[in-house]
């Protein structure tokens, strides 16, 4: 599928110059004289302005005879785990209780440097930090579920009960005497085509998908601990599955309509704006006004728009199909650039690339 909908190309050219981060996603900069498209944050030797044109997708770029540059691997989803690294995740996810060290990296011919600078880029901590935070999201539900304290400490690698309450009261704030008194909410990283999101789940469901680079995420994170009463862990859920099996079938057109239940705790107010969002039918959009007529209060459009920004859980609320009274994009925290790529998939009815 081809869309039109890119900046001007001066703009692009800026941006391809600077190398920047925020245009990930927007647009490929194909170099006329080298055959080569890129991401804008490419770090080859940059063209001069009137050798790039420029395309909206990977399919786009190939279709016009461009090859794929292999120092930026456009080919790639922007946060994609590197195959290197994908048994190693994949192992910690069917055993958290692993302790997998710098030596047994080295063993299997992987630097552990490397790991460790891909995990503070991704999750903001070291590989050892977050194993440990694995097995703390581990022991927390099994503390909490009836499981003894010495009992999960041990299942769960920890060679003394006070070495084991010591990490978890640093990491939750709280001992693990006090885990039934808690939720917890777990978190995950999703590649999706349009960057990488963090979903976290309860037990009962769903209660936070954005994407990874937005402005307000760790604003929302801290008022869905407050006001679940909860801590937030890396670790599995199961409504991971059935989030990501969801996921991939509305990339690729064949879902419409999300089946996964969800977490939201706010105001009555902000749930009935997320109620009607709902509402709305897939490749169709609505105005901010036509939503506060639709929850039966046509003054309160501001703060429709207040609420439409609150929500925490991208996509499957579609906030993205509320738009302008003149037909143009609004605001979006996921930015605009997302906000008309799902517009497209939708309005079209097909996946793109």
């Amino acid at each position: 599928m081809q869309t039109h909908h890119l900046p001007k190309r001066e703009e692009m050219y800026e941006a391809l110059i600077r190398k920047d981060s925020h245009f990930e996603g927007v647009f490929f900069a194909a170099i006329k004289t080298t055959g080569i498209f890129c991401r804008p944050t490419c770090t080859a030797r940059k063209p001069k302005a009137e050798n790039v044109e420029y395309f909206a997708s990977v399919k786009e770029a190939m279709d016009h005879g461009y090859r794929p540059c292999k120092v930026c691997h456009p080919l790639q989803m922007e946060g994609r785990v590197p195959e290197w690294l994908q048994g190693l995740l994949k192992e910690l996810r069917e055993n958290p209780e692993a302790r997998i060290r710098d030596s047994e990296l080295r063993s299997r011919g992987v630097t552990p440097s490397r790991v460790r600078r891909w995990f503070l880029k991704n999750y903001s901590m070291t590989f050892q930090a977050y194993q440990r935070m694995l097995r703390l999201n581990q022991a927390f539900g099994q503390i909490k579920y009836g499981e003894r304290v010495t009992d999960a400490a041990f299942q769960n690698g920890y060679d003394s009960l006070s070495g084991f309450g010591e990490a978890f009261k640093n990491t939750t704030g709280f001992p693990p005497s006090e885990s039934q008194d808690k939720a917890l909410i777990t978190i995950t990283r999703m590649e999706t085509p349009l960057g990488p999101m963090l979903a976290g789940a309860t037990l009962e469901g769903i209660c936070l998908l954005e994407f990874t680079d937005r402005r307000m995420l760790e604003t929302q994170l801290k008022r869905l601990r407050r006001s679940l009463n909860a801590e937030v862990l890396p670790g599995n859920n199961p409504h991971f599955t059935g989030l990501y099996d969801q996921l991939q079938a509305y990339f690729s057109g064949n879902l419409k309509a999300f089946t996964l239940p969800l977490v939201l705790p706010g105001t009555d107010f902000q749930r009935q704006v997320w109620a009607a969002l709902q509402a709305i039918p897939y490749g169709e959009t609505r105005s901010y006004r036509q939503q506060a007529e639709a929850i039966g209060n046509p003054a309160a459009v501001r703060a429709v728009a207040r609420a439409n920004g609150d929500n925490r859980i991208a996509i499957l609320i579609p906030c993205h199909r509320v738009i302008g009274a003149d037909g143009s994009l609004t605001g979006y925290g996921g930015g605009l650039w997302r906000k008309q790529r799902l517009l497209d998939l939708e309005g079209h009815g097909g996946r793109w690339s």
